[in-house]
């Protein structure tokens, strides 16, 4: 891979269903490796089972750096009205009420053609366009805090694991965020509502740091999380999304979220996987999540543990996110060092 100077006239992507056209292959992505839009287009293309199979008929938001890391960027949810009538889309509702269509990927080919757009990172919703209020996964993400790094959220990983296997025998898949912290992602029956699954993150993270009270915190203020892994439980917020696995992040070196293996987590280096070197361990070992969706499980457990946390230890709900209306049961959403001044 490497880049070339000058505007380049536009190739073709095979991707094995379809034929996508690129404009300016050569424009460089990743200045600092040198990376271009090729590059990027032909990574998806490597990985494309894999990243399918984590975005397979999902409504999708689509992270864009039309020049580059280095140029401006945003999200776009709403699918675009150029959208190829190939690529189907879904209806998903914000907290506000509002509706919006999102693409939802049913082949490697809509991926190629939103790399064309300048899109690294998808942030698929947790459910399917068929049924858009049920999320069929339960996403942890384990953040690590100024002071901490990728080290102490694989030490919360592993009893994030016993945890989850305690309470109900669910099963986490481990990837790395494309960053310093770790994804966790549970596959669960879709019959949940996003504020039953949010609930049942937030009783997972509670025992969580209840076993590792000066390592895990489910503090939502930043002033109250100190040197420890946040446990971001309102990443299973209505419209909070994760990247995606084999997802590009926009950091220099071109990283990616990185599916891994329980027995890898240990030994991992989230530097070591880029749009370099993942299709060389696709090759090796292929996806080694494809069989995550094998088996569905069930929240009972974590929600009785949520009942037991508000009966038994009066522990009811966290804040959500700024932009969300004020939600039953939630506590008041002003971080504590101002509440203690206004009293």
């Amino acid at each position: 891979m490497g880049a070339a100077k000058g505007k380049s006239a536009a190739v073709e992507i095979d991707t094995g269903e379809r034929t996508v056209r690129l404009s300016s292959p050569d424009r460089v992505v990743f200045p600092e490796r040198g990376f271009t839009k090729r590059d990027l287009a032909e990574y998806f293309v490597a990985v494309g089972p894999g990243i399918l199979r984590a975005l397979r008929n999902r409504p999708t938001t689509l992270e864009r750096y039309p020049e580059g890391v280095s140029g401006e960027s945003f999200y776009q949810k709403r699918a675009p009205k150029n959208l190829p009538d190939w690529i189907p889309t879904g209806t998903i509702a914000f907290p506000s009420g509002r509706t919006a269509d999102e693409i939802c990927p049913t082949e490697v080919a809509a991926v190629i053609w939103a790399a064309q757009y300048g899109t690294l990172t998808f942030h698929p919703w947790p459910v399917r366009r068929e049924d858009a209020d049920h999320p069929d996964e339960l996403r942890i993400d384990l953040d690590p805090q100024p002071g901490t790094d990728y080290a102490d959220a694989v030490r919360a990983a592993h009893e994030l694991r016993a945890v989850l296997a305690e309470f109900g025998g669910l099963v986490g898949w481990p990837k790395t965020s494309g960053g310093r912290g770790l994804h966790v992602f549970v596959p669960i029956e879709p019959r949940w509502t996003f504020t039953e699954v949010r609930r049942a993150a937030i009783a997972c993270g509670r025992e969580l740091e209840r076993r590792m009270p000066d390592a895990v915190t489910t503090a939502w203020w930043k002033e109250e999380r100190g040197a420890r892994i946040f446990v971001d439980y309102n990443q299973t917020a209505r419209d909070r999304t994760i990247a995606s696995a084999y997802s590009v992040r926009a950091r220099p070196h071109a990283p990616v979220s990185a599916p891994l293996r329980w027995d890898e987590v240990d030994d991992a280096v989230p530097e070591d996987f880029d749009i370099g070197t993942m299709p060389a361990r696709f090759a090796e070992l292929g996806d080694v999540h494809a069989d995550m969706e094998d088996r569905a499980h069930s929240l009972d457990a974590l929600l009785d543990l949520a009942e037991r946390d508000e009966r038994d230890r009066d522990l009811g709900d966290l804040p959500y996110p700024p932009e969300y209306p004020k939600m039953p049961g939630e506590p008041k959403r002003v971080q504590p060092s101002r509440a203690r001044h206004e009293d």
